[in-house]
């Protein structure tokens, strides 16, 4: 068969804010929908990598269109990749041009190009009768399908909750109220847009090969802006049905439209419409029936209201607590005061905590990678309790390490110290699960590294998900000193600054400090000198103030050039103490005598 251009020229103006290609295949579950902006292109085809995925219908290829609208027309080109034709009216064709209300075929599948009209002015949207309700009006108004609407608000809150963002709640509310008002033909979401057009956020019908939903902007604007209360037309009453000067669509008698009074920067709403019951309007009770399903709009939108009110600090919240101690978020209050989350210059003490053990332990669990990943995940639970527990902040996970820094958002004079305590909570209870066999942070170690300075803080992303970090050389350097671990055999290692701050503010009852070299990192330029976070003396009887003295007297003589010295003071600590092996093995090598060009700095090789 060949494949022909078809060119159909048959322009209309539409003054629409919403466009929409509608597949439907030969079930009634195989629908989809596709909101078209102009001239923006899309694929469609049945791979979930399309902008349209329609996966079932075996006819179409995993990417077989490109579709785009210009206002106007459709515009469908087949790709090279589609092997079965496209039909246009009968004709397969590789490129042609669809106008609003018209369709083309794949395989099994309809698609259509629908449009919602919102023509505020139009003179054939004024109602033959028009009806707001207040709060007192709707008080007096009876459910008339009581069981059945209760049954669908059981559903609400979850309906609420479980929407990620507000184009799911709408696709959601939208299913919710055609479930409960059982004389609506369709359903829609309307806002305003911010520059005070009327769109429609999403809708549906009953019968969708009936058509669009093209809402009544007069109606939408009483509701959302002039009366900011739910609005009733009725169109066609006692009209006859050919008689089109009343209804805004053709199968369309009445409409109503219901504000949601809810947080959202642009006012918006829920918009029913139907035709009216033969049956109802013969005994004369299709007011009644309108009104009571109103009533229940009204209540759907109160609960909106109230949930979301709820769900959004509470979200913010829940989301902030895996980043901020309680201290921190309650500085920040429930109206969440973003100012001091900004990023900003300010003075931090940065620590990097990683797991030591962990390769070995995932090349012997190849046959158990998720068990692995939970062990992981809760020894990185273990660092993070103790990060928050000691008002620090999350800033980041790097697969078997975390990032924990204090000084941001809010300063204290006691973040230091605050980061050494979480540090020492941190070393402690591994120690205390190492020789666990049972337990499931059992042979894991972990190594720390922790640096002072200057550093930009702040979050990044949006109010409804936040992520923070901390950039800065002091970032690089906590790093560095984590990786050193390893090497100079020590659980914990502090930069000067850090240590200094020990020495003269922490309590020996909470940790110690001794000197453990000056060295020059690797990729560093400048020397630093390092010490160890000791656990006080309650914790680690082994080591005594003595033993620490008597250690720190071995580095001042090693880095002076004095080995002999530094080597007789540095035996001195007992067998269990590794710290000592890194430097005795540099003197021994060197048969205890500096070279003559010693400088004091020990350049490590490597990270």
């Amino acid at each position: 068969m060949v494949a022909t251009r078809l060119n159909i020229t048959h322009h209309v103006h539409w003054e629409t804010d919403l466009f929409e290609l509608i597949a439907e295949g030969p079930d009634s579950g195989d629908r989809c929908k596709l909101t078209m902006a102009v001239d923006q292109p899309y694929r469609l085809g049945r791979g979930p990598q399309c902008d349209m995925p329609v996966p079932w219908d075996r006819y179409i290829a995993r990417t077989h269109c490109e579709v785009s609208f210009d206002g106007t027309l459709l515009q469908v080109n087949q790709l090279p990749t589609a092997h079965n034709p496209v039909f246009l009216e009968g004709q397969a064709s590789a490129e042609f041009q669809v106008p609003i209300g018209g369709q083309f075929v794949i395989g099994d599948t309809v698609f259509r190009l629908h449009s919602s009209r919102i023509d505020p002015d139009s003179s054939a949207d004024q109602p033959i009768e028009e009806v707001t309700f207040d709060r007192q009006e709707l008080q007096r108004i009876r459910f008339l399908n009581a069981d059945k609407q209760i049954e669908v608000l059981t559903h609400l809150p979850e309906v609420i909750w479980g929407a990620r963002t507000d184009e799911e709640l709408n696709h959601r509310l939208v299913n919710l109220v055609l479930a409960g008002v059982v004389e609506a033909e369709a359903v829609a979401v309307v806002q305003f847009t911010d520059d005070d057009q009327i769109e429609v956020s999403h809708w549906d019908r009953r019968n969708e090969a009936a058509g669009g939903i093209r809402p009544s902007g007069r109606l939408v604007s009483d509701a959302l802006k002039k009366r900011r209360n739910s609005v009733l037309h009725i169109w066609e009453r006692q009209v006859g049905r050919g008689d089109t000067e009343y209804t805004v669509a053709g199968d369309f008698d009445w409409a109503f439209c219901t504000p949601v009074q809810e947080a959202r920067s642009k006012p918006w709403g829920i918009y029913v419409a139907g035709q009216m019951n033969p049956s109802i309007q013969s005994n004369g009770s299709e007011r009644s029936h309108l009104e009571a399903n109103v009533k229940f709009a009204e209540l759907v939108a109160e609960i909106i209201s109230s949930v979301k009110r709820l769900n959004t600090p509470e979200r913010r919240q829940a989301g902030l607590r895996q980043f901020f101690a309680p201290p921190i978020l309650s500085a920040l209050g429930d109206d969440l005061n973003t100012e001091l989350l900004e990023p900003r210059e300010c003075d931090v003490t940065v620590m990097f905590c990683d797991l030591r053990g962990f390769s070995q332990q995932a090349e012997g669990a190849a046959g158990d990678l998720i068990g692995l990943l939970n062990r992981v995940s809760q020894a990185l639970g273990v660092m993070t309790l103790h990060i928050l527990r000691h008002g620090g902040v999350t800033g980041d996970f790097q697969g078997d390490a975390a990032l924990g820094f204090w000084g941001w958002p809010i300063d204290s004079d006691d973040s230091t110290l605050a980061a050494c305590r979480a540090a020492l909570g941190i070393r402690k209870a591994f120690s205390q699960t190492y020789q666990q066999s049972n337990h499931p942070l059992a042979n894991f170690q972990m190594g720390i590294g922790i640096a002072h300075g200057r550093a930009v803080a702040g979050k990044i992303g949006t109010s409804e998900q936040v992520k923070v970090t901390v950039f800065g050389p002091v970032v690089n350097l906590a790093s560095r000193l984590e990786g050193m671990t390893s090497q100079l055999r020590v659980p914990i290692i502090m930069d000067e600054k850090t240590a200094n701050l020990v020495r003269e503010r922490m309590n020996p009852s909470e940790g110690r400090a001794r000197r453990l070299a000056k060295v020059l990192p690797f990729g560093l330029e400048t020397p630093v000198l390092v010490s160890e976070l000791v656990p006080p003396e309650s914790d680690c009887p082994e080591l005594t103030t003595q033993h620490l003295q008597q250690y720190d007297q071995g580095v001042d003589c090693f880095i002076a050039g004095d080995w002999e010295k530094a080597y007789q003071c540095l035996h001195t600590m007992p067998a269990t103490d590794r710290a000592q092996d890194f430097l005795t093995m540099l003197i021994a090598q060197q048969n205890r005598v500096a070279p003559s060009d010693w400088d004091g700095v020990v350049t490590l090789a490597n990270k």
